[in-house]
């Protein structure tokens, strides 16, 4: 397989301009992020606060970290001081809390809303419905220390690439319509996090400009315990 640095290479090379590649380096070693950072990575994602903490107190603090797993509103105390972006806002009360937090850090803590148009049942997210009265409800405006930059998705894992093309088509409706209807005027509300190693190609065609890829770059996680 080749090294780590020529695959990263390779991938940033094939994205269109615009696109922001972060690096999914979650069950993988402080090494191998080294190896994506030697590239001029800069942006890696992680999905669980205990393996995170370690990494960013080690690692160049020039990283941007981004939180991409489902978070627990009590670990959001550990990286709201750092944490660059936090995909994974799946409810008005993780919003609060990111908020209160953010209050106590002295800091804007940006997020996307995650939102769930994937068959399985296992994924985490808002429906497009839940969203939509999230938003409506306008409790998030009065919110001073976090930011809604965009949206979140993860399509299904299937070989249907339709099914793939027509969950991430639903999600960039959304964003479009969030964006005419609550952030016009939000310069910030730019990202929309869509594709994955193995789907990231279609995401690209149905509007992602944020996308997460791991094992393509760091190939198989080693994961706790083997």
């Amino acid at each position: 397989m080749e090294p780590i640095a020529a695959r990263i290479e390779a991938i940033s090379q094939s994205l269109p301009k615009g696109v922001t590649l972060v690096a999914v380096s979650k069950y993988h070693t402080e090494d191998a992020i080294v190896q994506a950072y030697q590239t001029g990575q800069r942006i890696f994602g992680e999905s669980h606060v205990q393996e995170l903490l370690p990494k960013a107190a080690h690692l160049p603090d020039d990283i941007e970290w981004h939180f991409i797993g489902h978070l627990q509103t009590n670990k959001v105390k550990y990286i709201a001081p750092f944490v660059s972006l936090i995909h994974s806002v799946d409810s008005l009360r993780l919003l609060r809390e990111i908020d209160r937090q953010g209050a106590r850090c002295q800091r804007t803590v940006d997020v996307l809303l995650e939102l769930h148009v994937a068959q399985e049942e296992s994924k985490f997210g808002l429906t497009v419905e839940a969203c939509r009265q999230l938003l409506a409800q306008g409790e998030w405006k009065q919110m001073k220390h976090v930011r809604i930059r965009g949206l979140m998705t993860m399509a299904s894992f299937v070989d249907d690439e339709q099914q793939i093309a027509r969950e991430f088509a639903t999600a960039n409706q959304f964003w479009e319509e969030a964006k005419l209807r609550y952030f016009a005027d939000a310069p910030w509300f730019d990202t929309r996090s869509w594709g994955m190693s193995d789907d990231y190609g279609i995401a690209l065609t149905e509007g992602a400009n944020m996308v997460r890829i791991g094992s393509a770059i760091f190939g198989q996680r080693t994961y706790p315990g083997q």
